[in-house]
């Protein structure tokens, strides 16, 4: 019987279709998934990298992961990281303890704080709006890179109001862009399983849209590895497309493993996908979202040594050597990291390291600061595998 996965013919005028710069079907996307080996599916990503990124550079980025609160009514079934409403472990962060992260944040050299929380039942937006405004006149050069998309959709259900209003009054408070966490897999089936509380995929996409009305940008990021099929992976990419192309929306795609530990779904679902799996749908995801510039490699799930083979798999970032990370770690996966490591890692593929903003603008790193002293670079991180939504 003949595959149409292993028609050579085939999946080479896919290949050509898309470094071509071209879209490809879902189906084909299917195909090159089922019917190349890994170092083919490479190579046609890593040369799409670069006819994207000619630069031999590799960015990444320095921020602080900040949860205000763990206090989460949502209840999704891989996350260690929430407590119910009334749990003794619950917390609202004070605003000193808050200061002095973000102290510390500037200390070292930082530039972005990546704010998300739990579905809290009583925190509203203006209380939010309170903090932004509170962390803008104190750091008026720290960017606030926060909320996710469900995080936004509760406040609009908790407080009876467009998802446009609630965004536009964070903004003029002083959030500056959207993370792409709490995306999971965007489609139904799989969410009826693995967070059914949470925002829809209509729900998560009208956010980004809505985002961009207003002139900011996010990133899109895919948790897999649990009860998803191939298919399924490629239709949440393909509604991550479709928005794209509808928006613009987006400056990086950023997939990750499902980490098992401490979850409430370990028990049905106590599989990880693997390393290989891993660089393939990486892989992928670069030949497929031709309209997305870059795609950012995962140490904090893979390790330092997988993350930096993602770079020779379609990847041209390496995610942010963050300060602090809670929800992943919550989920027994750690890789520390420092900048140190970051920067010697992407050295050793090769590559020039770039420090970036979120924009993907380049950041001159000063050798020495107005004293001559050389910039403290320990931003060593408790580097959880992250399930909900640390991505920068």
């Amino acid at each position: 019987m003949h595959d149409p996965h292993h028609d050579p013919g085939r999946l080479a005028a896919i290949a050509e279709t898309a470094l071509a710069g071209a879209p490809i079907s879902p189906a084909d996307a299917l195909a090159l998934y089922r019917g190349l080996d890994q170092n083919s599916l490479g190579l046609i990503a890593n040369q799409i990298r670069f006819q994207k990124n000619p630069e031999p550079k590799v960015t990444y980025i320095v921020d602080r992961n900040l949860n205000p609160t763990n206090v989460c009514v949502t209840d999704c079934g891989f996350c260690a990281f929430y407590r119910s409403p009334g749990d003794a472990e619950g917390y609202v962060l004070p605003r000193e303890v808050i200061y002095r992260k973000v102290d510390e944040l500037v200390e070292q050299g930082g530039t972005q704080l990546l704010l998300q929380g739990g579905h809290h039942p009583k925190l509203t937006t203006e209380w939010l709006a309170e903090l932004f405004r509170d962390l803008k006149s104190r750091y008026p050069r720290v960017w606030i890179h926060g909320m996710s998309p469900p995080e936004i959709t509760h406040l609009g259900k908790l407080e009876k109001r467009p998802v446009r209003d609630v965004i536009a009054e964070l903004q003029s408070a002083g959030l500056d862009s959207i993370p792409g966490g709490g995306a999971e897999i965007l489609v139904e089936r799989v969410r009826e399983i693995i967070a059914p509380k949470k925002a829809t995929t209509d729900e998560w996409l009208d956010v980004m849209r809505q985002a961009a009305t207003l002139g900011m940008r996010g990133t899109a990021t895919m948790m897999f590895g649990h009860c998803e099929t191939d298919a399924e992976r490629i239709e949440h990419m393909t509604r991550i497309r479709e928005l794209q192309e509808e928006c613009g929306v987006f400056t990086a795609f950023i997939p990750w493993t499902y980490q098992p530990e401490n979850t409430a779904m370990q028990a049905r679902m106590p599989a990880k996908a693997t390393t290989a799996e891993y660089l393939r749908t990486l892989a992928l995801a670069r030949i497929y979202l031709h309209n997305i510039d870059h795609i950012q490699s995962s140490f904090v799930t893979q390790g330092m040594k997988i993350c930096q083979i993602g770079l020779a798999n379609g990847a041209d970032d390496f995610g942010s050597a963050m300060l602090e990370e809670n929800v992943v770690s919550s989920a027994g996966c750690s890789h520390p990291a420092s900048v140190e490591e970051i920067e010697r890692h992407i050295k050793d593929a090769g590559f020039t390291p770039q420090r970036r903003t979120m924009l993907y603008e380049d950041i001159e790193t000063p050798e020495t600061d107005r004293f001559g002293r050389k910039p403290r670079q320990k931003a060593v991180v408790s580097q959880g595998a992250r399930n909900e939504g640390v991505a920068s």
